[in-house]
């Protein structure tokens, strides 16, 4: 078994608690430490029996670790590389945990540091960057390209086609159409239904989706 951390203390990070022990209980594979936080006011709390232990000091004094990096909010969301970068991991020490109820399709491509829910499907040919998480039951389509640091939250379904740029957020509930390409940097709302390209750092919401201001 790989020890295993959780950064931050955040909603990503604990809901990766039961993607976690879904792995565990089809095969022993990760010894879970804890959640690693910055802020001095989470230390020593717990979250469904998982402790805060500390800052990130702790990945320096175990280095043998394995670190699952989730940060993320709409309201951050354009930082999260840097948030990740700043810790310093080598590339190696990166987990990515896929659910074992996620459907992965064949030639399909998942990057480091990446969380994958239950009912997630990736159908065929899905290219899924480095550092994303991908929230239960969306249905991402054939050749899709999600680029770097992208947050997908639940019951989001993307058709054939679609590039999503570094760094965006889509809202829970939206749709893409196939072959529309999302600007990097772009926060598409709960529910919207986007049926054309956006460039980059747009903010939309509606249905069809309509750009609002930034």
């Amino acid at each position: 078994m790989r020890e295993l951390f959780l950064f931050p203390f955040g909603g990503n990070a604990k809901e990766a608690l039961g993607v976690v022990a879904a792995i565990n209980a089809q095969a022993p594979t990760y010894q879970l430490l804890g959640f690693v936080d910055d802020n001095p006011q989470t230390h020593g709390r717990q979250f469904a029996g998982t402790p805060v232990l500390g800052g990130r000091g702790l990945l320096e004094r175990h280095p043998q670790a394995l670190v699952l990096a989730v940060p993320g909010r709409p309201e951050n969301f354009r930082r999260r590389l840097a948030i990740i970068d700043s810790l310093g991991l080598d590339p190696q020490r990166l987990a990515t945990l896929v659910h074992p109820a996620a459907h992965i399709g064949p030639e399909v491509s998942i990057g480091r540091n990446c969380l994958i829910m239950a009912g997630v499907v990736l159908t065929a040919q899905v290219t899924i960057g480095d550092h994303c998480v991908i929230l239960p039951n969306t249905v991402i389509s054939h050749e899709t390209v999600v680029e770097r640091g992208c947050l997908i939250g639940s019951n989001v379904s993307v058709s054939g086609g679609v590039v999503i740029g570094e760094q965006c957020y889509l809202g829970s509930g939206c749709r893409i159409i196939q072959e529309v390409a999302i600007g990097a940097g772009t926060l598409v709302g709960l529910g919207a239904v986007m049926i054309r390209s956006c460039g980059p750092a747009s903010v939309l919401a509606g249905n069809p989706a309509r750009p609002l201001a930034k």
